[in-house]
C-alpha cells in the first residue's frame, strides 16, 4: 500500500512495539519523583546499548581502581518511567541514561550518553585515548552513527509492525557500511583511539553486541562474519570483567537470570 502525506501531520496509532510511550511533545506526564542513594553517583538508567555505555565505564573505573561508587536506578522505558517528574528534571530530552553527580557542592545533572561518560573520563583522567582528538572523534562518530543501526535498521527490521522492502534495505546498507569503517580501521588498530578508550566502549555496546547477537537477532542477516576485526575487538572487550557487570546493571529482560541486576548499590549486589 502506498502512503500518501497529508498537508499537516496529525498524530495517529502507528503500532509496533515501542507505539504506546511515543508522542510528539516532551515535558513529565505524571508526577515521581527519583529515589536517591548514598553515593555521590545517582544513574538512572536502562540495559539498553546506550545505557551499557555508562555502566561498563563505571565498572571499568572501578576494576581500574578508581575510589567511585554509584547507585544504579531502574528506569522502565516500556512503562514510561521517563516521563516521571523527577527523570524529566534531570533529563529533559527522556531518554536513559541521566546522571545526578553529587560530588560538588551542589548536585549537577548530565545527560546523554557520550557527555556522561565524557564527565566521568575527564574527572578520573582515564580511559581518554590516544590521542584524544582521535577519541573524541570515534566518540562522536559513534552518537552520530548509531541513530542509523537502531532507530533505522534496527527499528525496521525488529520492530516495525510491518516489514516493508525499502527501509529495511536502506538501513542495512548502511549499518554494513558503518560496520565495513569499523573493520577497515581495527584492521590496523588495536583500539579505536590508541589505548582501550571510552570510544571503544561506546562504540562496542552497540556494534560489539550486534556482532556477538545481542541486538536485534540480526547477527545472521547482516552477515557479521564477514567484519573479521570487528569480531575479534569485540571479543576481546567482551571477556573484560567489568563488561560483563556493565551489561548487568539496569537489566530487567532477557531469559538468563544470571545477567540481571535491575537496581546496584554496592560491589556486592554482583555476588548476589
Amino acid at each position: 500500500m502506498t502512503y500518501t502525506p497529508p498537508k499537516i501531520w496529525t498524530p495517529s496509532e502507528s503500532g509496533g512495539r515501542f507505539a504506546s510511550i511515543n508522542r510528539p511533545v516532551a515535558g513529565p506526564t505524571h508526577e515521581k519523583p527519583l529515589p536517591e542513594g548514598e553515593h555521590p553517583y545517582q544513574l538512572y538508567s536502562l540495559a539498553t546499548p546506550n545505557g551499557v555505555k555508562v555502566t561498563i565505564l563505571f565498572e571499568e573505573l572501578i576494576e581500574a581502581g578508581h575510589d567511585i561508587e554509584y547507585d544504579a536506578w531502574l528506569i522502565d522505558i516500556g512503562e514510561g518511567d521517563q516521563f516521571g517528574s523527577g527523570f524529566v528534571a534531570v533529563n529533559p530530552n527522556s531518554k536513559i541514561p541521566a546522571l545526578l553527580d553529587r560530588t560538588g557542592p551542589e548536585p549537577v545533572r548530565v545527560f546523554e550518553s557520550a557527555a556522561i561518560m565524557l564527565h566521568l573520563a575527564e574527572r578520573y583522567d582515564a580511559f581518554l585515548g590516544q590521542p584524544r582528538s582521535e577519541m573524541l572523534s570515534w566518540l562522536f562518530w559513534q552518537m552520530g552513527s548509531a541513530p542509523f543501526l537502531g532507530g533505522g535498521f534496527g527499528h525496521f527490521y525488529a520492530y516495525a509492525p510491518e516489514k516493508l522492502e525499502y527501509p529495511i534495505n536502506r538501513y542495512t546498507m548502511e549499518a554494513k557500511r558503518q560496520l565495513d569503517v569499523l573493520n577497515r580501521h581495527l584492521a590496523e588498530n588495536e583500539w579505536m583511539a590508541g589505548d582501550y578508550s571510552i570510544a571503544d566502549m561506546a562504540i562496542w555496546s552497540w556494534y560489539g553486541q550486534l556482532c556477538l547477537g545481542r541486538l536485534y537477532d540480526a547477527a545472521t542477516f547482516l552477515s557479521v562474519h564477514e567484519y573479521e576485526h570487528v569480531m575479534e575487538w569485540a571479543r576481546r572487550i567482551d571477556d573484560r570483567p567489568a563488561i560483563r557487570r556493565g551489561r548487568m546493571v539496569n537489566r530487567n529482560f532477557g531469559d538468563d537470570e544470571s545477567l540481571k541486576l535491575p537496581e546496584r548499590h554496592s560491589r556486592a549486589d554482583f555476588d548476589r
